[in-house]
């Protein structure tokens, strides 16, 4: 089979797992309790006011016959009106990632900045005091939600000491010192779990692969004990990293819908969580959808990551 068609057969998969993805997201938003029309208008609301609206919105038509309309706009870039907010469903999805995306970028940024140096230094001398302080703290971050961080961040980083604003984005027009310390607290919140998770896998990779034999012959050829660590046995350990790496932005994403709320950030988390309330089925279904889309572009970036971390797995003519 040529490299062309492995592709194809790759992006054909790719694309019956969105499609199959995006059908269980309809059904399954659909299926939640409470009309729409009925939450607009409110209870007292006369029946034939009700049947109107639902007209209005296209909720009367069978339901195959909305989820091929939904599925037909997402791919020719019409997500639809909002219910609520009546203004384009992809204009409120822009607008809030302009707040998501670098969150979740500096979150990730974070999180490996503290996962790959302690993990390292715990793995290169089990049982030693980085070990033991790497352990406490992978122990913290996985026990303790990011959310209840985030508030611990607030009371004593921000209302305590005054050092950071407690919640707001004063948005990216007001200056990039403003907008960056806005997102300094929630970015730490979103990356202390995920470091954690990462700093006991980068640990477990580097202490097997300190373990192999191209790594104890090195050491035996004279190669010092530090040089053989990050010439050897932290390259070869990365790809158990960069695979889970892949598998934590689905949980950076769902935290960040807690942690936004919790700092008031005007993000795609919030926007979920209103329209979920809200009943806003059309921007529910959008936002969810973006998230399936995400992750599997990250599952690609990481199959890419993969061929060039380790050469054997690179497709050769």
């Amino acid at each position: 089979m040529t490299p062309a068609l492995k592709h194809m057969r790759r992006a054909a998969g790719y694309l019956a797992i969105l499609l199959v993805t995006s059908f269980l997201i309809f059904v399954l938003i659909e299926a939640a309790p409470g009309d729409p029309a009925e939450i607009m208008l409110g209870t007292s609301a006369q029946l034939d006011t009700v049947a109107a609206l639902r007209a209005e919105l296209g909720l009367d038509r069978p339901m195959l016959v909305r989820y091929a309309s939904w599925i037909g706009g997402v791919f020719t870039g019409d997500l639809g009106a909002s219910y609520t907010y009546g203004t384009p469903v992809g204009e409120l999805i822009a607008d809030r990632l302009a707040v998501t995306v670098p969150l979740t970028l500096f979150a990730t940024f974070l999180a490996i900045c503290i996962s790959l140096p302690l993990g390292v230094w715990a793995g290169a001398r089990p049982g030693a005091v980085t070990d033991g302080l790497a352990t406490i703290f992978a122990q913290f971050g996985i026990a303790v939600p990011n959310f209840w961080i985030g508030l611990l961040l607030i009371l004593f980083l921000s209302l305590g000491l005054g050092w950071f604003p407690a919640g707001g984005f004063p948005g990216w027009g007001e200056g990039l010192g403003k907008a960056v310390s806005a997102l300094i607290l929630p970015a730490i919140a979103l990356a202390i779990p995920q470091a954690a998770v990462l700093t006991r896998v980068t640990r477990a990779a580097v202490i097997e692969v300190a373990h192999e034999d191209f790594v104890r012959t090195a050491r035996a050829k004279g190669l010092g004990r530090n040089r053989a660590l990050w010439l050897h046995t932290v390259p070869n350990a990365l790809l158990p990293v960069v695979t889970m790496l892949g598998l934590q932005i689905p949980f950076l994403i769902s935290g960040a819908v807690l942690v936004e709320n919790v700092f008031t950030l005007p993000g795609i988390g919030t926007l979920a969580y209103q329209a979920l309330s809200q009943r806003d089925l059309i921007v529910v279904q959008n936002v969810v959808l973006m998230f399936a889309i995400i992750v599997i572009v990250v599952n690609l970036i990481v199959d890419g990551l993969y061929a060039i971390l380790d050469p054997r797995l690179r497709t050769h003519k």
